[in-house]
């Protein structure tokens, strides 16, 4: 069953979210050589407190810490840990709280210093697809229309969409109705309607989107060990179109200033 959200709760929403957006934006500052991905999840889990929320993925089904930190062909789902970030590496970043009972959920891929030309090009299609997901989230539009739009620019890129998990409703729960799946034929699926919240969440990867899971059972990598990215935001359906939540006031400046410069 899909939960609707009214407008206070949306704007309850914008706040968790807002929550999720200025922790990622520190941690992204912290991506350097050497850094362990355990310290990462320490600062998250400190700076979630600092801020008065919960986080949302530290003992949900058992996961063990704050963050999901996935690097280079780890798709989602990797567990924070001594390992050091190297030049050259890819993370992405998958993180989530609960503030006035409702959920947050975000995600990013950033580069560590200098990466490859792949790498860089792989980053810019998830974000890219992100962005075509997003455009579809228009009131009368099918669920499918926003899978299909993130598949297109995906392969139009070269690059093949992960297969083995999808995008979600989120509110009061982490996961709620309906799957938002990265691929797929339009046209098909719920009608999309005022008060849906919506968590898009393309997984892409360099190679075939085939996955394994590892002994730790819970992270994700290509079977083929190709890079893989991740991009994730929370976006509500209003009667104007779509409205990101898990973004800064700032970055949403950002954005503006080069739309109007393009």
């Amino acid at each position: 069953m899909i939960i609707y959200k009214s407008d206070k709760e949306i704007e309850l929403m914008k706040e968790s979210n807002r929550i999720v957006a200025q922790i990622l934006s520190e941690l992204k500052q912290m991506i350097k050589p050497g850094i362990k991905t355990k310290e990462l999840d320490e600062y998250a889990d400190m700076r979630t407190l600092e801020l008065g929320a919960k986080p949302a993925f530290k003992g949900y089904q058992g996961f063990p810490a704050c963050l999901c930190t996935s690097i280079n062909e780890e798709i989602v789902h990797g567990i924070p840990s001594s390992r050091s970030l190297k030049k050259g590496d890819i993370i992405s970043i998958d993180f989530g709280v609960i503030y006035n009972g409702f959920y947050g959920d975000a995600a990013i891929t950033v580069p560590v210093q200098e990466v490859s030309s792949e790498a860089e090009k792989l980053i810019e299609t998830v974000k890219q697809s992100l962005d075509k997901g997003i455009e579809q989230v228009r009131v009368g539009n099918r669920i499918s229309d926003i899978s299909s739009a993130v598949q297109k620019c995906v392969e139009s890129n070269g690059f093949s969409v992960i297969r083995s998990f999808v995008g979600h409703g989120i509110g009061l729960s982490l996961h709620e109705e309906p799957q938002v799946p990265n691929f797929g034929s339009p046209g098909h699926g719920p009608k999309i309607k005022p008060g849906m919240v919506l968590a898009i969440e393309p997984m892409i990867a360099a190679g075939d989107w085939d996955v394994e899971i590892l002994e730790d059972n819970w992270t994700a990598v290509t079977k083929d060990r190709s890079l893989s990215a991740h991009y994730e935001n929370t976006v509500a359906v209003t009667d104007e179109g779509p409205e990101i939540l898990s973004i800064l006031e700032t970055e949403e400046a950002g954005e503006h200033r080069e739309r109007r410069n393009a």
